[in-house]
């Protein structure tokens, strides 16, 4: 009589309640094709390790296989020094994104060599995350005919719920929230296992009886239990993560909104150069902390905290979670409650860019650097250097006409004895000259300009910069006090919104 934690585990591999995942007839002709190795990349919990082991089971070889963890320094070790080895047996490698460049690349060697010897006393099962097949590749582009690939993606529906079927036959249980379960398990068997045990406990089933006993509780009823539960584990992590490296309350919270991401994909995974695409609203903000490594640096920064959590591979922009359990409890929470816990006031930018900023030829070193200080504050700039790829092909007056005239919250012209003798300037100037006495612009005026040129920001507030005095000190001032109000306008929106749930 099989006891609850038995038929639904909460971790391990499955005994009773094992689904094939689909190709799982080809992964299994592909590992006991002799030499042939094997990548099978995909999502925690959706049934890699498991399918793996069920195959070597059927083999009758699953006591010959030497399993390796990434995580274990030992066996980083022996994995290095697999291709001395001579036969090897079957290895598995769980995790195997994790291992750096130059091992991939070794291990990358090692298969094309069995492969191309048909060797029958080697073979190697390497298990990742999406994409993870990708990065070997990229060390040899012929790989990819000596080696399987097979990407274990969201399951469907029937299979989490010949899962549960296969739990209720084992524990002669009826689920009554059997639709619910599949539904909110968005395709993870994990999600599904954890759920079902949970409600099972919760309705005094503990075990396998004599005779069918009801599991009348519901998703809903068990949900507070076990978001209480996960909190426990993930909620560090995640609100680590979604400050970045200092909390930016002026910021467009870059990290937050790649956690949002996150929650929306359907594998557990965001190709962050695609998304930024699909979100341009977000392109000045999370564009660049990852073009410019601070995603990496945080990574590597708060490894302790958050490597056991999420998987950044900055070769392929992909961004990943290494437990879905992570993603159903951001998934189940109430998202504007959790954006003022991480320390935002809002989590909603009503427009394109914070600040453009608008200058001579001239003064461009004091804009770069302006625009420096302000991006590594997750404050979102136009920048014309950082768009110049975009503007290429475009007819540059309309592109730039209505970020100046409505798409960014501020203009920031930098009001120099030069700006007002250039087209361009000229050009800008004209489209946001209206937005005087709208609060819409902050100019910054040199102390070099003439008294009394360029009228209608002398009616306004405005910022003093000169140009002969201590440059990175007056402009991280200026930064300062324009994250000032950001942070005010922040809170004034937020106030606003209406109450959202994920």
């Amino acid at each position: 009589m099989p006891a609850v934690e038995e038929v639904f585990k909460v971790s391990g591999v499955p005994t009773y309640t094992f689904v094939q995942p689909t190709r799982y007839a080809q992964m299994k002709v592909a590992i006991r094709t002799p030499g042939r190795c094997v990548v099978v990349e995909g999502p925690s919990g959706i049934g890699k390790t498991s399918s793996v082991a069920q195959i070597l089971d059927e083999l009758k070889l699953a006591d010959s296989v030497t399993l390796l963890r990434t995580r274990e320094p030992k066996d980083v070790a022996y994995i290095e020094a697999l291709p001395e080895l001579g036969d090897i047996g079957v290895v598995i490698v769980d995790d195997f994104h994790r291992l750096d460049d130059k091992v991939k690349a070794r291990i990358t060697d090692f298969m094309k060599l069995l492969a191309d010897r048909g060797d029958p006393k080697s073979k190697l099962i390497l298990i990742g995350i999406n994409k993870a097949g990708d990065r070997l590749v990229q060390y040899g582009s012929d790989v990819g005919l000596r080696i399987d690939v097979f990407k274990l993606e969201q399951n469907p529906p029937e299979l989490v719920e010949q899962l549960i079927e296969l739990g209720e036959k084992a524990l002669n249980v009826k689920v009554e929230d059997k639709a619910k379960i599949v539904e909110v398990s968005h395709g993870s068997f994990q999600i599904a296992q954890l759920l079902c045990h949970q409600i099972c406990v919760e309705s005094g089933v503990t075990e396998s009886g004599d005779k069918e006993a009801n599991v009348d509780k519901s998703v809903d009823f068990v949900l507070d239990d076990v978001l209480t539960s996960l909190r426990r584990i993930h909620y560090k992590a995640c609100v680590e993560f979604a400050q970045g490296s200092k909390l930016r309350r002026e910021g467009r919270a870059p990290y937050l909104h790649i956690l949002r991401w996150l929650v929306d994909s359907d594998d557990w995974a965001v190709d962050l150069r695609r998304a930024i695409k699909d979100h341009p609203e977000h392109r000045g903000s999370v564009g660049q902390v990852v073009s410019k490594g601070y995603l990496e640096t945080l990574m590597r920064d708060k490894a302790a905290i958050l490597d056991e959590f999420f998987h950044y591979q900055p070769e392929t922009s992909v961004f990943t979670v290494e437990d879905p359990k992570l993603v159903f409890y951001l998934r189940s929470i109430n998202w504007k409650s959790f954006v003022k816990e991480v320390g935002f006031s809002t989590s909603e930018f009503p427009s394109k860019y914070d600040v453009a900023l608008s200058f001579a030829g001239p003064d461009r070193a004091h804009a770069k650097q302006l625009f420096d200080i302000l991006a590594e504050r997750e404050v979102s700039v136009f920048y014309d250097e950082n768009e110049q790829h975009r503007i290429l092909t475009e007819k540059v007056e309309d592109y730039l006409a209505p970020i100046y005239r409505s798409e960014a919250a501020y203009v920031v012209p930098l009001l120099s004895p030069e700006y007002p003798k250039r087209i361009w300037t000229k050009f800008e100037s004209d489209q946001f000259k209206g937005r005087f006495g709208t609060n819409g612009v902050i100019p910054i005026r040199f102390r070099t300009a003439a008294d009394g040129y360029f009228s209608a920001p002398m009616e306004y507030g405005s910022l003093s910069f000169d140009p002969d005095g201590d440059v990175t000190g007056q402009l991280t001032k200026i930064a300062e006090t324009i994250c000032e109000r950001l942070k005010e306008d922040r809170l004034q929106g937020s106030e606003k919104e209406p109450q959202l749930d994920i």
